[in-house]
């Protein structure tokens, strides 16, 4: 009897130990990359911020304070020794044959025979992607990249919408534009690039990792390896000797995000509820919505613009979004909504705007303010999603908040610049104020809503 319950025992065990060591395996099999030597206190932290924006050519706006996105692209690749690291949610560089002949679509080219000519100067190009059916990413296969593919559709249900640049693990760029002709030309783009900061670019690469190391999988670790944890957020923020400011980066969806990794949602709430005087908030969309069977509220995001207004003293909120055929009637309805609260108040102001664009030659709109960023009086937040419930639910995004120490009193910072920016695109002809009597156009098309992923 004694040596049966021993026999059970042991068979028991054996049995734990073998789930055991096959969940460790199962869990942790995300690995991330060696960092080459680099620590937390061998890293670079004199860093040097560079504002990016493509503006349209028949778009009478000048830059503020910022350079040419294809400029601060080159010359990233001119900067690389070692390796390019890209996520895009596009690839078409290319323009189509209709479009062949359009002097816009020049820059996309010269960006993708760039990018093919890396392994020629010994220079590695790695790409995640979720795209699988790109000739392109094919092309660029070809020529020596080391292409990933994720299936958002597995992992999150969702899409790979994550748009960022790692070069040499030590300069980078974030920002709204894709690998997409559109956004070196025709479309507004708006985005950071930071040189000579790998103490911030190395935690930028774990996230590249992250996704590099999840192609073809059909589920998500339980357990990340340590090489993939944040290496700062809110609480723990790298200071830059760049005019006394501090920076962290974030992550979404949720459960893309390791240990001590910043959710978007937490680094947009921190910047809004730290602000002091104004909000300014540049998105192409802003519908606080999702849906996987019918249409629900997400509150996220409005539950703290509508805090801000209400418990703020002498608090400004400006909200500029982009206007074309894609934006939701529904939208209006939340702008309104807020801009309630603020009525008959001197506590607040809520104002709205705009950004209404060209027609196409068929008379339909052609939405091209791809601007993804918030100033405040205190920091900055450039993200790489819509300000809609799907986007940070399901599909990946990354963002990067700059915040101004205490001591940089006067100093010119990037906050101050980006305020700039905001309010020369705020202030310009292109903009059209929410108002009842006068309706934007982009609102008075009919629109089919799908908030799905």
């Amino acid at each position: 009897m004694k040596s049966q319950h021993k026999c059970i025992v042991i068979f028991a065990l054996v049995c734990c130990c073998a789930v055991l060591i096959a969940l460790i395996f199962s869990a942790v099999d995300v690995w991330g990359d060696e960092e080459d030597g680099i620590t937390e206190e061998t890293c670079s932290k004199t860093c040097r911020v560079v504002l990016v924006e493509n503006i349209p050519e028949d778009l009478s706006i000048p830059h503020k304070d910022t350079v040419s996105l294809t400029a601060g692209l080159h010359e990233l690749l001119d900067k690389a020794r070692r390796s390019v690291e890209i996520v895009s949610p596009w690839w078409e560089l290319n323009s189509t044959d209709s479009e062949s002949n359009l002097p816009q679509g020049k820059q996309g080219q010269i960006l993708l025979r760039q990018l093919m000519s890396l392994r020629s100067r010994s220079v590695s190009l790695r790409v995640a992607s979720g795209l699988t059916d790109s000739s392109e990413l094919k092309a660029l296969t070809r020529s020596g990249a080391d292409v990933h593919y994720l299936n958002m559709t597995a992992l999150t249900r969702g899409q790979l919408n994550s748009s960022f640049w790692v070069v040499d693990r030590k300069h980078m760029y974030l920002g709204s534009a894709g690998m997409d002709w559109r956004s070196l030309s025709t479309m507004k783009e708006f985005g950071i690039i930071i040189h000579d900061c790998s103490c911030l670019v190395m935690d930028l690469h774990r996230i590249f990792s992250l996704y590099f190391q999840l192609e073809y999988r059909d589920f998500l670790p339980s357990i990340w390896s340590k090489r993939l944890y944040g290496l700062y957020n809110r609480g723990k923020t790298q200071k830059l000797h760049l005019n006394h400011t501090e920076a962290y980066l974030s992550s979404s969806p949720d459960v893309f995000c390791p240990k001590n990794r910043a959710k978007d949602i937490e680094a947009i709430k921190s910047v809004i509820q730290e602000a002091e005087t104004f909000i300014y908030i540049s998105i192409t969309d802003y519908l606080p919505m999702f849906n996987r069977s019918e249409p629900r509220y997400w509150s996220p995001i409005d539950n703290i613009l509508r805090e801000a207004l209400i418990l703020k003293e002498s608090i400004t909120v400006r909200v500029l979004i982009s206007c074309g055929e894609e934006t939701g009637p529904l939208t209006l309805n939340f702008l309104w909504s807020l801009k309630a609260l603020c009525v008959e108040s001197l506590r607040c102001s809520l104002e709205a705007k705009f950004f209404i664009p060209r027609e196409q030659s068929d008379g339909r709109l052609y939405r091209i303010n791809h601007s993804r960023f918030m100033v405040t009086d205190s920091s900055v937040y450039i993200g790489n999603s819509n300000w809609v419930g799907s986007e940070f639910v399901f599909n990946t995004g990354v963002g990067v908040v700059i915040r101004k120490c205490p001591e940089a009193n006067n100093t010119i910072t990037v906050v101050e610049q980006m305020k700039a920016v905001f309010e020369r695109d705020w202030h310009s002809h292109y903009t059209k104020p929410l108002d009842p009597n006068h309706i934007p156009a982009c609102s008075m098309h009919t629109v089919k809503e799908d908030f799905s992923v």
